[in-house]
């Protein structure tokens, strides 16, 4: 397959997770809308997110992680070279591991959930302690949904299958959305909880049944240890799962410092951080999943292949990234405020979140750039490397913590994540490039001219256009909305009309996808 075939063939994959992923995400955005209005920015909810953090744990450790990046390569390979009967052997055998692991590690977080609650929440007075470490043991077993939902979504992307998964969050989000609705004559924070365990349970089944269809029933079967795959895979889960770990502590980092500070810190920068996760996972965890499964097929002794398609896949990511960094940058106060300034949510609360999330946009780049390459990472079976960029994050995360949250208070705390993802970035493109012993060649002067002067040409039409004419904040929310719709499509047609007539080669990719694409469906 030729550089050309794979790169379209990975920007098809990506839009389709895309397309997948817009309903749940903005389903998302609804569910924390709701979660907003009805409980604002509390120390109550604060004690929530904190339990909801530890619980959650999982998400980036198995299903975008640690699972993934063992398991994909090395199913996708068994189901190429060995066929779909040994590929359903391997996939059965790990879901046993899997179920016996994820239950152990689940008994564990309920016997020692108040130790974790101590440490990331120290500033938690003794009721507020409590209640996490409560909220904590009832919302553990989501792990183990999760676990199981991130095994066939690992099945179902290496068998082609992108859409499905991708869509799948958002039967979570509507089994959360529909019980806080029922229950509201009883509304307290502990129906959170259970609304949370019924979104996992809904992911979970969702998935392990398309996954059936598709050829490969997820039923438990003896692991055996003459199962060389299976080896294969256990010896990459350990140390990535032992970096990922380690990545853990970013949240941790943030909850840590953010229980000294004043009531409803916590509960802003996790609403700022959900508005950004439509971004994230709308366009980065897409682009880095459709990625995963083809750089498991490259060839590992073509470097300069591999060197040019990681460059490529890192070139499309920024090209989509940066304009969504610039839109959330500017538009960050008027995106919070029509999404969730009404009920319990205060005027304080809706200028801490979009100070937040306009941090959070900085940011966004270099969590994007971070993504991919850990996915070339695990395709290059390089735990080391992939712990190395962990180890950077996270000294970075605590260091900028530590000098910016004086001064900064809550808004140190979202700078720190930002400057965390950007150092971790850079570690890793060189890390990467050291291993192939190729430089990546990502910022070369041409291709960055385009993209930086198509951005900061955005950058300067939106801060004009917001200076001409103000966000509307006292009209009413279908003038609101016209008024921020508007500011976002007049960014992305100016971005997209600068972009085309720089003759920008992402646009041939996008061209070339579809064309693919259509094929496939006539």
């Amino acid at each position: 397959m030729s550089r050309s075939d794979n790169l379209s063939g990975m920007v098809r994959h990506a839009i389709r997770m895309m397309v997948g992923t817009l309903a749940s995400r903005i389903l998302g955005l609804v569910r924390e809308m709701l979660t907003a209005a009805l409980f604002g920015a509390t120390r109550q909810l604060d004690a929530f997110y904190v339990a909801y953090t530890i619980a959650n744990l999982a998400r980036q450790l198995l299903a975008e992680g640690a699972l993934s990046a063992s398991f994909v390569p090395v199913f996708s390979r068994t189901l190429e070279n060995k066929g779909k009967e040994s590929a359903r052997s391997l996939a059965r055998q790990a879901l046993s591991v899997l179920l016996l692991g994820g239950s152990l590690v689940v008994v564990l977080g309920i016997i020692f959930a108040p130790l974790f609650v101590n440490v990331m929440a120290p500033g938690f007075a003794a009721e507020e302690r409590q209640l996490a470490i409560s909220l904590t043991r009832i919302m553990f077993p989501f792990l183990l949904f999760v676990s199981v939902g991130a095994l066939a979504m690992g099945v179902l992307n290496s068998m082609g299958s992108f859409f499905i998964p991708a869509v799948a969050p958002a039967l979570s989000n509507i089994a959360y959305i529909l019980f806080l609705l029922a229950t509201m004559k009883n509304l307290t924070i502990w129906n959170l909880s259970i609304a949370v365990l019924l979104g996992g349970a809904c992911h979970m089944v969702f998935q392990w049944y398309w996954s059936g269809k598709m050829g490969i029933v997820l039923s438990p079967a003896v692991p055996k240890r003459d199962n060389t795959e299976l080896k294969s895979m256990m010896y990459l889960f350990f140390p990535y799962a032992a970096g990922l770990s380690l990545n853990q502590i970013n949240p941790v980092i943030s909850r840590m410092f953010g229980s000294f500070l004043v009531g409803g810190s916590i509960s802003v920068l996790t609403y700022a951080d959900r508005v950004l996760q439509l971004p994230l996972g709308l366009f980065v965890i897409a682009i880095s999943q459709a990625v995963l499964p083809m750089l498991s097929r490259q060839d590992p002794n073509d470097r300069i292949g591999f060197r040019d398609f990681i460059r490529d896949a890192l070139r499309f990511n920024l090209f989509v990234i940066l304009p969504v960094s610039v839109g959330l940058f500017v538009l960050s106060q008027e995106i919070v405020h029509i999404l969730f300034y009404r009920g319990a949510f205060t005027v304080w609360a809706w200028h801490a979140t979009g100070t937040a999330l306009a941090i959070y946009g900085l940011g966004l780049p270099g969590m994007a750039s971070s993504t991919v390459i850990l996915r070339a990472m695990y395709a290059r079976r390089m735990p080391k490397g992939a712990v190395g960029v962990t180890i950077v994050t996270v000294a970075a995360n605590l260091a900028a913590c530590a000098l910016l949250m004086p001064i900064f208070e809550y808004a140190g705390l979202a700078g720190a994540t930002a400057v965390a993802f950007t150092c971790s970035s850079l570690y890793g493109g060189w890390a990467l490039s050291r291993n192939l012993k190729e430089n990546l060649g990502v910022f070369r002067l041409k291709w960055l001219a385009k993209i930086l002067s198509s951005t900061l040409l955005m950058l300067a039409t939106l801060i004009g256009l917001k200076m001409i004419m103000p966000y509307p904040v006292s009209n009413t929310v279908g003038l609101r909305a016209l008024w921020l719709i508007g500011m976002i499509l007049a960014g992305i047609a100016l971005y997209s009309v600068c972009t085309i007539l720089l003759s920008c080669s992402e646009w041939q990719w996008i061209k070339d996808a579809l064309k693919q694409k259509k094929k496939t469906t006539d």
